[in-house]
């Protein structure tokens, strides 16, 4: 059974940085692709960035030149670093693993495992 366990959230003000881990457990092969996702309240659960079991790295628009994704594989971690945060960034984040198949890596449908997220908040 795989096991996604997220860390790092917090409240910050416009122009701080967070980090943001996620440990995965119970599962001895090698993940396609992760990737982290946000939601806001009333929104839908959106792709912010992603990295594929070759290194490649992709995110959305709106946070590219903010927002690093990495990962350990040693340590299985995962791992987004976040600066320069804006008020619109504020929402339940989520990192989440597929084993199967990955195309864009930022949609919703791709990942099978999902962590239950920790709340990222940034005031004005």
């Amino acid at each position: 059974q795989v096991q996604l366990v997220e860390s790092g959230g917090g409240s910050v003000q416009a122009g701080g940085s967070l980090r943001l881990s996620c440990a995965v457990y119970g599962y001895a092969y090698s993940t396609v692709c992760m990737g982290w996702f946000r939601q806001a309240p009333g929104q839908e659960r959106e792709g912010v960035a992603a990295i594929f079991y070759d290194g490649r790295k992709t995110g959305s628009d709106s946070v590219k030149g903010r927002f690093t994704i990495s990962q350990d594989n040693a340590k299985n971690t995962l791992t987004l670093q976040m600066n320069n945060l804006e008020p619109e960034d504020t929402g339940m984040y989520y990192c989440a693993a597929e084993y199967g198949s990955c195309y864009t890596g930022l949609s919703t449908s791709e990942y099978h495992y999902w962590g239950q997220g920790t709340q990222v908040t940034v005031s004005s």
